[in-house]
């Protein structure tokens, strides 16, 4: 069945025909009339099944029109630096508010809004942790409270970059059981995680970040500094814990691990980011310094120690692995942390693979979700949100190879000296 359409053409657009003065007529007294206007029906066809016109491409649009002005060369100069300046006018304003800096440009963390270092008893069967899987402040957090054994009594919520960079909550269909992925909200039933802040008794509007403790049965934001954290999990909730004898931070160590610590955030974990989010040359310059001499003062130092602290893992190990575990993820790549990679670092890599191979230490890690929380979230360092592929050398099966550390573990080798005397 066909729908048809029809239009008039007049024929008054045409001269009229002349007329002639010899014919003969029976009405030849009379003057002729004049001809009838031509009328063309014009008749058009549509199918019921024709697909309606599209609007026209822009990108193709584009395209023809850059081929019509300039053919195959580049666009004039007067254009290129317009556009230029513009980006950068564009560009330092997104990057002031994704990362605030000093008057020199260089990256500067704002500080934690919530800190605590003490939970009182009654609240402790009501904490519920929020994390984010790209971020390695959060990761801390995981790592302890599965080492720990306090998965089942402090319940978590992950989070994920929406397109706006702020953190939401996504229920994933048919999740591995043995991969960390996003979750609902567990503990609120919020879409975002800034609701979440918001609900908090008296309300908050500042940034909404991750890690987070929270208290769900006072509806309140307990902590959300990550070293606050790390060290309530590691001491403050042994009550709760199955592995409670597990200590990351003994009396004993904890001038080293503070020391490590002093080292280690400004120029490593935060050292990245400075790198990454520098608003100059000089800042980035700096920053890129700091970093790669401090790696390359961990290498030698672990040369000789198995950990940070000598023969056993500390909390200095974990804030420390979760920033190399991202290093040629996204690190090297994204943040202009070029220099070397980790893998170039043998015994950098050689310890990270040996914590990476504690039991439950792997299942805390996702590396897709990882990448693409940078490479998908960061518009202003991405701007395509083109995502590469992963490392060889941070692929899951390179990270099981053999590490060969325990070989410089002094307790191992004051064992293995005093079996031998033994023997002989």
């Amino acid at each position: 069945m066909n729908c048809t359409s029809t239009s008039l053409l007049s024929s008054s657009f045409l001269p009229t025909p002349p007329l002639n003065p010899n014919s003969s007529s029976s009405s030849s007294s009379f003057p002729r009339a004049p001809p009838k206007p031509l009328i063309r029906r014009v008749t058009t066809k549509m199918s019921l099944n024709q697909q309606p016109p599209q609007p026209p491409d822009p990108t193709s649009l584009l395209t023809s029109v850059t081929k019509l002005l300039w053919g195959p060369s580049l666009p004039p100069g007067l254009l290129i630096s317009t556009v230029r300046a513009a980006w950068n006018t564009t560009w330092r304003l997104m990057m002031s508010q994704l990362a605030p800096s000093d008057p020199s440009l260089a990256y500067t963390r704002p500080p934690s809004r919530f800190r605590a270092t003490q939970i009182p008893r009654q609240n402790q069967t009501s904490l519920h942790l929020y994390v984010g899987l790209p971020c390695p402040w959060a990761h801390r957090t995981l790592i302890v409270r599965a080492l720990k054994g306090l998965d089942g009594s402090v319940p978590v919520s992950i989070a994920a970059p929406g397109t706006d960079g702020s953190w939401e909550f996504k229920n994933t269909r048919d999740p591995d059981p043995d991969t960390l992925d996003p979750t609902r909200d567990k503990a609120n039933g919020c879409k975002t995680l800034k609701e979440v802040y918001k609900s908090r008794a008296g309300g908050y509007d500042g940034r909404s970040t991750v890690p987070m403790l929270w208290d769900a049965k006072n509806k309140q934001v307990l902590c959300n500094e990550s070293y606050d954290i790390i060290e309530l999990f590691n001491s403050g909730l042994n009550e709760l814990a199955r592995n409670p004898g597990l200590d990351l931070s003994p009396p004993a160590l904890k001038p080293k691990i503070q020391e490590w610590n002093s080292i280690i955030y400004p120029n490593v974990n935060n050292g990245v980011y400075r790198c990454g989010f520098a608003q100059s040359q000089e800042a980035y310059d700096v920053a890129v310094n700091d970093l790669f001499n401090t790696l390359d003062k961990l290498e030698d130092h672990l040369s000789r120690f198995r950990y940070l602290c000598g023969d056993e893992l500390t909390l200095a190990d974990v804030c420390l692995f979760t920033t190399l575990i991202r290093f040629d993820l996204a690190y090297n790549v994204l943040f202009k942390c070029t220099r070397r990679k980790l893998i170039e670092y043998p015994n950098l890599h050689a310890y990270m693979r040996d914590i990476y191979q504690i039991p439950k230490v792997a299942e805390t890690c996702n590396f897709q979700l990882i990448m693409e929380g940078y490479y998908k979230t960061l518009f202003p360092l991405n701007p395509g949100s083109i995502q590469p592929i992963i490392p060889a050398g941070s692929e899951h099966q390179e990270l099981q190879r053999p590490h060969n550390r325990d070989s410089l573990s002094l307790k191992d080798a004051k064992e293995s000296a005093a079996a031998a005397l033994s023997v002989s």
